[in-house]
């Protein structure tokens, strides 16, 4: 695939993600490097939605640590059930976080972020990653970009 994207800017939310999905599975497939995908991914949703911050936190010795990601410097580790991704990872199920402030525990890597969806990426039922998007905006993300992020964490988790 060609370095360049096609975002359609006449698009709604998921429009857009109809048209970015395929093209992060057609860079993606192929490349073996874990890192290299992961930070083309990134690098494709923050360029296509302007999130404030995307990227993925690898499960390495019973913490998640950073791993590739677009935006602001970030928390380097974190503990199982804490925050928002550790609770992703200790339920192994997406959280949709409309007001970060409002959520118990929340670990504020960035006093910008103010929504957040975290979506595991499961492998015979174990959460190896999890792929963390903040806003922000308040209640930025929806039922919408719940079900396109776990197609692609899905997508993601068949190249594991």
């Amino acid at each position: 695939m060609s370095e360049n994207l096609f975002i359609p800017t006449e698009a709604n939310k998921a429009e857009k993600y109809e048209a970015i999905l395929p093209q992060i599975e057609a860079l993606i497939s192929g490349e073996p490097d874990l890192y290299a995908n992961l930070a083309n991914i990134s690098a494709v949703l923050k360029q296509g939605f302007d999130f404030f911050w995307v990227g993925f936190y690898l499960v390495k010795e019973e913490q998640l640590v950073l791993g590739p990601f677009q935006g602001p410097i970030a928390c380097t580790r974190i503990a199982f059930g804490k925050g928002v991704c550790g609770t992703a990872w200790k339920e192994g199920k997406t959280q949709l976080v409309p007001d970060v402030d409002a959520f118990p525990g929340h670990i504020a890597c960035s006093s910008a972020s103010r929504s957040e969806i975290v979506v595991p990426v499961l492998k015979k039922g174990e959460v190896k990653m999890v792929l963390d998007v903040d806003s922000d905006q308040l209640n930025d993300f929806d039922e919408v970009d719940q079900a396109y992020l776990e197609q692609l964490c899905q997508k993601l988790s068949d190249t594991l």
